[in-house]
């Protein structure tokens, strides 16, 4: 494989990466507009505001985004930031006796009262740590009790699963590494800071590595001829190598220490900091900027809804979440007010799901709604893992619900099998034949893909999970610009940023529709959808293949803010009316 070959590979590995080439841009604030009347295929936020909501006047609705933190002091955001009302802010003293101190904004879940975590492990290489000590030197032929037989061939495939992660990080970290050197030295003898085509066609390549970087370089910028936006985009794959290879895939590092919690000690609730925007919070701010940017000051972006405040809650580090943190989370968020809840996060493993299930349950009896990223790997979410999922662990009697199985509902209401990778005898069946479908997950869920603008055979984001049982609906996850730290504004893609436009559009219900509960607004949303005629190309098993817009969704369309609210103030009335 040659050196252009592997870099190309890299890009293909960073979604952001590749699609940020893109020369072809939508229109701006493309993810608020409507698909006939703009041409783009948004969600229809302003003709809802135009046509349906002037002159009403809606209620504060308090929409938690659960993340790695979030800019409080934004340009974009400060207005629209939850405050606690009971706290003073930095008193170092818990004023409204919730038992958590100065927690002004929200909570932060990543640290101790003096020091905020950034990086964590993946969750792969906390279980591997987990099992190691019993099974590292354990062979086929070893002697071993059913339950151990299970647990050690789900750590031989996630030893597998790790070196294979560790393998392409460190084979991206090279070559990126390589390229970025070389740039720069290329970059110096030009002697200029703004590069151009132009200056790559003059410059003499010194060896055979120059003439494949330059080679890379003028391919990028043929398709958008901006050197610093390549450059940046080139030291964020950096950056993310550097992270895999040095924190997220360490096995020698782990920073939990730094914390002082117990662990192991799931009904831990009290730890932490008031720190809500942390050392990294781009991607938070960002995500709280789609939901609630305000719409009033005339600077910057709209986000999805008005009447809105923010609750950072910060879980979400460089690596992936522990599920310890993400159910305190959910219940901090839910004991604080919180009518909606955006997680935009999600890994391949759980190490204790059913902790998180105890949250979800939790927000299901404070009427709150959860709104889930459906994940950035390409794949079917109706057999492969992206947790936290809505399934519960105990429904389906998992007890190795973390280790990475396969499950699939089927219609009429009972799971057509669990299997658990690497063990003998295939898939485990699950024979629950009185096991109703509802019982099965929670009802206060709305999972989301993401969707691109144009309304043809690519809407379908080609990084987005999808699953014709397992993800809900789609809505815009492609070149979304919004808020990141210091007043600045950025395009992302992913799941990550059509999750908060779903739970903007929730909580534009729940502020003009108030009596409505969370299920409804979840059945609201997904009967409300513009349902997608063409067939959408998605990957199967590295092969693009065409299916039905059904067959990636159970709505089998994209969420429309428009046609929401009307059905909400049809069901409302409805309900008053049989008062």
């Amino acid at each position: 494989m040659t050196f252009l070959q592997r870099f190309l590979l890299i890009a293909a590995f960073i979604p952001s990466f590749a699609v940020a080439q893109q020369k072809e841009k939508p229109k701006e604030n493309w993810q608020n507009l409507d698909l006939q009347q703009d041409g783009v295929f948004g969600v229809s936020t302003e003709r809802a505001y135009d046509q349906l909501l002037k002159g009403k006047k809606g209620e504060e609705v308090i929409v938690a985004v659960i993340d790695g933190g979030v800019d409080a002091e934004h340009e974009d955001l400060k207005s629209v930031m939850w405050r606690n009302p009971g706290e003073k802010a930095g008193n170092k003293a818990d004023d409204d006796k919730n038992g958590f101190v100065d927690d002004v904004h929200g909570w932060n879940f990543l640290g101790s009262p003096n020091y905020s975590i950034r990086y964590d492990n993946l969750e792969v290489v906390r279980l591997i740590r987990k099992y190691q000590d019993k099974y590292a030197s354990v062979l086929n032929s070893t002697p071993l009790s059913k339950e151990e037989r299970k647990e050690f061939n789900l750590y031989k495939r996630m030893v597998t699963d790790y070196m294979g992660k560790l393998e392409n990080a460190r084979m991206g970290y090279e070559n990126i590494s390589i390229l970025r050197k070389n740039l720069d030295t290329i970059a110096k003898r030009i002697g200029k800071e703004a590069l151009t085509i132009r200056d790559f066609d003059d410059y003499k390549p010194q060896n055979d590595i120059e003439s494949k970087v330059i080679k890379v370089v003028k391919s990028e910028l043929k398709k958008e001829p901006d050197y610093k936006k390549f450059k940046d985009d080139l030291e964020e794959g950096y950056q993310y190598y550097h992270t895999q290879v040095n924190y997220n895939l360490n096995m020698d590092f782990d920073p939990r220490d730094s914390i002082g919690d117990n662990y192991a000690n799931g009904a831990e609730h009290r730890y932490g900091n008031s720190d809500v925007k942390g050392p990294d919070a781009d991607h938070g701010t960002h995500v709280a900027g789609i939901v609630a940017a305000d719409r009033t000051n005339k600077i910057g972006i709209k986000g999805v809804a008005k009447n809105v405040k923010i609750m950072s809650v910060r879980a979400v580090p460089d690596g992936d979440e522990r599920d310890k943190d993400v159910a305190n989370a959910i219940r901090y968020a839910v004991d604080n007010g919180a009518r909606v809840i955006n997680m935009s996060f999600g890994k391949s493993y759980s190490w204790d799901k059913k902790l998180v299930d105890s949250a979800v349950r939790y927000a299901a009896t404070k009427d709150v709604l959860l709104v889930h990223a459906a994940g950035n790997d390409s794949k079917n979410t109706d057999f492969e893992n992206n947790f936290p999922t809505r399934i519960f662990a105990d429904s389906l009697d998992a007890n190795y619900w973390g280790m990475n199985q396969r499950v699939s509902i089927v219609p009429g209401g009972r799971p057509s099998g669990m299997g658990l990778p690497g063990m003998s005898g295939g898939a485990l069946r699950v024979e629950q034949d009185t096991l109703k479908f509802t019982k099965l997950q929670a009802q206060n869920w709305i999972e989301v893909g993401a969707s691109g603008w144009k309304n043809d055979d690519g809407l379908v984001a080609e990084f987005s999970n999808y699953g014709k049982r397992s993800v809900d609906v789609f809505a815009p996850g492609v070149q979304i610009n919004s808020t990141i730290p210091g007043s600045k504004y950025k395009e992302n893609d992913g799941t990550s940023m059509a999750s908060p436009v779903v739970a903007g559009v929730a909580a534009l219900i729940r502020s003009y529709y108030p009596a409505l509960s969370a299920v409804q607004v979840k059945d609201i949303i997904m009967k409300s959808v513009t349902k997608v005629e063409q067939k959408v190309k998605v990957k199967e098993d590295g092969a693009t293949k065409k299916v039905k817009f059904s067959d990636v969704c159970i709505s089998g369309g994209v969420v429309n803010a428009y046609n929401a609210l009307k059905m909400a103030e049809t069901l409302e009335r409805k309900l008053s009316s049989n008062k």
